[in-house]
């Protein structure tokens, strides 16, 4: 029982790092019907954030140089202006364009992106020691808890929190959930499209940086790759929770995070090796009798 126990609290951690970033691509589908695969690139930016080009390891007199307090910020600063860059460039000017296209666009960002990262800094990948009292661990009976697992847990809650009291309560989040129920009519009511989309992507950046800053200190690599396995099951997440609802989208990142630690927990050892195909089968179980997610999100009209 509490080696099960254990093994709940690395699929909880697991489950929130896979919740925040399907919260980001959930929030951009149920406003543009865009399936945004480059939001895995914008968590690559953000950790790449924190190094100096051209060096082989993460400067830590460079991180270490700024106080926490500002750090934080400015990393969100740069992954928000990325992410308004995108759809400023890209994806404002195929607004009218159909989801595939949009889609196509998304995979073309990711690479522009990607390969932008391998020009400046590399193909290696590069250790950063960020946060490193986090990795320590506290006793809880007979459960050993990584203080970074319980931050990691405590600031997705934060941030789902936060997400909620704003879609819920402030003006421009009201226009938002206008604007995922009915894009056109909400144009029509005087909502600005642009503007709710740009603070979609606003929103997804600071998704996305709070993963970039929570994976990097787990995982204390970086590469300009790592995003992409996150992008990946975080889509498998929201198709999982229910296209276009964001409590599914949660639902379903913790869903993939808690099978994910337990097939790697469970499978004998020359099987770990396939625990992702594994992963996948059982997804195409639940959507076999849940076709449209465990939460199906209303029908919005296209927005084309």
């Amino acid at each position: 029982m509490v080696e099960f126990l254990q093994y709940s609290i690395d699929a909880l951690s697991l489950g929130s790092i896979y919740a925040l970033t399907a919260l980001g691509i959930g929030l951009l589908f149920g406003i543009l019907r865009l399936i945004n695969f480059a939001h895995g690139d914008l968590i690559t930016i953000g950790a790449y954030a924190l190094i100096v080009p051209s060096s082989n390891v993460a400067a830590e007199m460079f991180i270490g140089s700024f106080d926490i307090y500002l750090m934080i910020p400015l990393i969100c600063l740069i992954v928000v202006v990325a992410a308004l860059l995108t759809d400023i460039a890209v994806f404002r000017p195929l607004r009218r364009a159909a989801s595939p296209t949009l889609l196509i666009a998304s995979f073309a960002v990711s690479y522009i992106i990607q390969n932008g990262i391998l020009t400046i800094y590399g193909g290696r990948a590069k250790s950063v020691n960020l946060w490193n009292n986090l990795n320590q661990q506290f006793a809880l009976g007979e459960l050993r808890i990584p203080i970074l697992q319980l931050v990691t847990m405590i600031a997705t809650i934060a941030l789902m929190l936060g997400l909620i009291l704003f879609l819920k309560w402030t003006k421009y989040g009201k226009q938002m959930r206008a604007a995922s129920e009915d894009f056109r009519m909400s144009q029509y009511l005087g909502i600005r499209g642009n503007l709710v989309i740009g603070l979609a992507f606003v929103i997804s950046g600071v998704l996305a940086t709070a993963v970039s800053l929570l994976y990097t200190t787990q995982t204390a690599t970086v590469s300009y790759t790592m995003g992409v396995p996150l992008a990946l099951f975080a889509f498998v997440a929201v198709v999982v929770g229910g296209m276009g609802n964001l409590a599914g989208s949660v639902i379903g990142g913790y869903l993939i995070g808690f099978l994910v630690t337990m097939l790697q927990a469970y499978l004998p050892p020359d099987l770990r090796g396939f625990r992702d195909c594994f992963a996948f089968a059982l997804v195409i179980l639940i959507l076999l009798v849940r076709p449209s997610g465990l939460i199906p999100g209303r029908n919005t009209i296209e927005r084309v």
